[in-house]
């Protein structure tokens, strides 16, 4: 009854995140204006943006085949990409992509993967993902001043907090995966004192299922330190699959025809979209994404073609992605675990 209240919870937030992005976007704008202009783009350009999302997806599956192929599980590259799917639907539609993680190992364990290999393989794409948005953040602030001075002076406060909150889970991660046994005591002085003052029941098999987390957490730095090779492709490869989605929004540029800007400005403006708004509390960044970007890309988006830049861009790269991850999700909970040999 719980988990399904929580679902209900879920889909009314979205549904409600989902209208007031609509409303705060379109809101006093000409509507037949934006779909003329949309109309008016080359489609050549829009076949090389939706092919970077599936590579975007496709990347992930790559990651996931590789590792499990490290740690001698054999897996199907056709269905390491329905394990991607899965993520990245359940990520667009739960707050901060809270929902992604566990909708993936829940499929991984009905293929007979252990939750503990499933739980430390995804853990590692998560580190590697964060850590390429935290790459990014820091080279833009620290090394990119011109940059920051001519785009981003309307939304530095929330680009500041964007790079912030990405250092900071990159590092909580680590400390947890590095330092498994002093985040251990932490984590177990931190229960007992919240136990102590009686804002948590106690409870035995609490702490039982924290050593048991905590065994996941060792695992894991095991791994970091035995497969650095290991590690350094998977940072590459996610390097790819992040840029390849910021690439979405330069084939967009030039679908409507637009020159000045150059490649690396537009790229650029959509990774720093992508780190203020990664750890915000929204499913998928809706509404702070759609608005950010009418805010950095009005000298890029000129005149007119702003709003229609915004429309397809973000259409394609976040909402073509939902809708294909969503169909890929339905093959996936039909196929997944009713074959012999996945």
């Amino acid at each position: 009854m719980e988990s399904k209240r929580k679902k209900i919870g879920n889909t009314l937030f979205l549904v409600a995140v989902f209208l007031l992005t609509i409303y705060s976007v379109f809101h006093g704008e000409d509507l037949h204006a934006v779909a003329k202009a949309i109309e008016g783009v080359n489609p050549w350009y829009i076949i090389p943006a939706g092919a970077a999302v599936i590579f975007f997806i496709w990347g992930e599956s790559i990651i996931i085949h590789y590792m499990f192929g490290t740690l001698n599980i054999k897996t199907k590259k056709r269905t390491c990409f329905l394990y991607s799917c899965v993520g990245f639907f359940f990520s667009a539609i739960t707050p901060s992509a809270t929902g992604g993680q566990p909708a993936q190992i829940y499929y991984m364990r009905r293929n007979k993967i252990p939750i503990p290999v499933a739980t430390l393989v995804l853990m590692i794409v998560t580190i590697t993902y964060k850590s390429v948005l935290v790459f990014i953040g820091l080279f833009v602030a620290f090394f990119q001043r011109g940059f920051v001075h001519q785009y981003l002076e309307g939304i530095l406060p929330i680009f500041y907090l964007g790079v912030a909150l990405n250092v900071f889970c990159c590092i909580f991660m680590s400390f947890l995966v590095f330092c498994p046994n002093l985040a251990k005591n932490m984590l177990v002085k931190g229960m007992h004192f919240l136990e102590h003052i009686h804002l948590m029941k106690k409870k035995p098999e609490r702490q039982q299922k924290l050593e048991a987390s905590m065994e996941r957490y060792e695992a894991a730095a095991v791994y970091f330190k035995t497969h650095k090779m290991v590690i350094g492709n998977v940072m590459v490869i996610t390097f790819l699959q992040r840029f390849a989605l910021f690439f979405v929004t330069w084939f967009v540029y030039k679908a409507f025809g637009l020159s000045g800007a150059s490649v690396y400005d537009v790229v650029m403006l959509q990774a720093v979209v992508s780190v203020s708004v990664d750890m915000l509390p929204l499913p998928g960044g809706m509404g702070i994404s759609e608005n950010l970007f009418l805010i950095i890309f009005k000298s890029v988006f000129v005149g007119s073609l702003l709003l229609p830049g915004m429309v397809l861009s973000r259409g394609i790269a976040y909402y073509v992605q939902l809708l294909f991850s969503a169909v890929m999700t339905a093959v996936a909970h039909f196929r997944i675990g009713h074959s012999q040999t996945e």
